[in-house]
């Protein structure tokens, strides 16, 4: 099996025109038909988010601006590695924003109970995203729409470089590289500059969760902490953020 370190390298090597040119190829617009954001079946609606990504969106949802960052928009940052500061920790909790993976968690004689690895977006009483809103003719919007995770930014598409990756969704471009999963939006026109932001995005987000594997490998460590514990970037942590000493 391939190792990280070598996908990071392929991923790092990504040639975003030649993303754009597979996007361009299929098209794609989105339609705010809300099914990326929504629950489906009895399955709650699950995206990743990152410890970083986390913080944004306190910021973002508690009306605070986010630290300036530098980047030419090709290469992935790993972002503010800090604790959120005290009034976005007061204003927004963790908790609202995002919820420990459901993998590996059960549910104990006390409540939920096990560890699991990075964190998913938050979700209502319906199991849809929290931060999704539906207007009355049926349109959805994402409350959080320019601090969204780089999951979202990058929805329908995903690359699969092989490897540790799995190959989900089908390919759109010869060597299997760049995936399609289902969505209404494809197959519509899609201008040249979109499609170079979208694949831009798609390049960030690609190298981004192999460095987050890399680190949360590096990071984890067992515990024999009671209740749930999930494992990120940035080592051990309980379900509202705060880290597990």
């Amino acid at each position: 099996m391939e190792s990280l370190e070598s996908e990071l390298e392929r991923a790092r090597a990504l040639d975003i025109d030649d993303i754009a040119a597979s996007i361009r190829e299929i098209g794609f617009e989105c339609t705010r038909c809300g099914a990326c954001c929504k629950a489906e079946a009895d399955d709650p609606h699950t995206a990743t988010v990152f410890p970083d990504e986390v913080r944004e969106i306190q910021r973002a949802a508690a009306g605070m601006e986010a630290p300036e960052t530098a980047g030419d928009g090709d290469t992935a940052t790993t972002g503010d590695e800090t604790e959120p500061d005290v009034e976005t920790a007061e204003s927004y909790d963790w908790r609202d924003v995002a919820r420990p993976m459901p993998y590996g968690i059960s549910e104990g004689p006390e409540g939920p109970t096990g560890e699991t690895f990075e964190w998913a977006l938050a979700t209502d009483h319906c199991g849809d995203c929290t931060f999704y809103e539906e207007a009355e003719d049926g349109t959805g919007a994402c409350t959080v729409h320019d601090d969204r995770p780089l999951v979202c930014q990058t929805y329908p598409f995903s690359v699969a470089l092989g490897g540790t990756s799995q190959p989900m969704g089908e390919a759109v471009d010869d060597d299997g590289v760049v995936r399609a999963h289902e969505c209404e939006g494809l197959g519509r026109d899609i201008s040249e500059s979109e499609a170079r932001g979208l694949a831009a995005a798609l390049k960030r987000r690609t190298v981004r969760e192999i460095e987050e594997a890399i680190a949360v490998r590096d990071e984890y460590e067992p515990t024999d902490a009671d209740g749930v514990v999930v494992h990120d970037s940035e080592g051990a942590k309980r379900p509202d953020g705060t880290r597990v000493e």
